[in-house]
């Protein structure tokens, strides 16, 4: 399960709630753009692995972020603030749909647009663990789409997220290399499908899209 796109109500002591919030809130002030590494891990509801992969994410406020896996497969995910774009180059294909969906319950973009955590969650602080403090996100939203999320912070900012699917599989993020504001290229959160790929879904009117570099 590579798409993001993101619980159980888990309750903890509030003594740790409080840091792990803390760290999110210092982490996310003033920051309009974000960018970063990752490796991920996907596992099914046995604990076997079934995926692993890395690449690199940015996020701008409040609807754009890109997603790049480099290995083992290429993938790029790219949100433009009216679509989102799923290129598989090696299927040689190009999957379009609308954003307002995709994006609804995304944990990663509350990290450069704050309003949303209150908004679209409700918020729990769970005990530390693995020199983490830890929060818990339950979406408002009256349709699942995935059971649990947990979001781990160290002093840097977020370091690791779990995530557990209604059908009990999980994936896990480790985050690295962190850069705040960063001056990005200014197609970052553009796309155009590149020539002769097979392009499944209809973009939204309106959306800016330049060539892929």
């Amino acid at each position: 399960m590579r798409l993001l796109i993101p619980l159980l109500l888990l309750f903890a002591n509030s003594v740790f709630a409080a840091d792990a919030r803390a760290r999110l809130e210092a982490f996310a002030n003033r920051l309009d753009v974000l960018s970063g590494e990752f490796t991920q891990t996907t596992s099914d509801a046995n604990g076997s692995v079934q995926e692993a992969s890395q690449g690199t994410l940015a996020l701008a406020a409040p609807r754009q972020f890109r997603w790049q896996y480099e290995d083992p497969f290429p993938q790029l995910i790219v949100a433009d603030g009216n679509n989102v774009w799923i290129y598989d180059e090696d299927l040689e294909q190009v999957t379009v749909r609308n954003q307002s969906t995709e994006e609804s319950q995304s944990p990663l973009t509350l990290l450069v647009d704050l309003s949303q955590l209150d908004r679209d969650y409700v918020v729990h602080n769970l005990k530390d663990r693995d020199s983490l403090s830890w929060l818990a996100m339950v979406a408002r939203a009256e349709e699942q789409s995935f059971k649990r999320i947990e979001i781990g912070f160290d002093a840097n900012g977020p370091k690791r997220m779990l995530l557990e699917d209604l059908l009990g599989n999980r994936t896990e993020w480790i985050f690295s290399n962190w850069q705040r504001n960063p001056t990005l290229a200014a197609d970052t959160f553009k796309f155009t499908p590149p020539e002769g790929v097979d392009v499944i879904g209809e973009a939204t009117a309106g959306a800016e899209a330049i060539p892929l570099q």
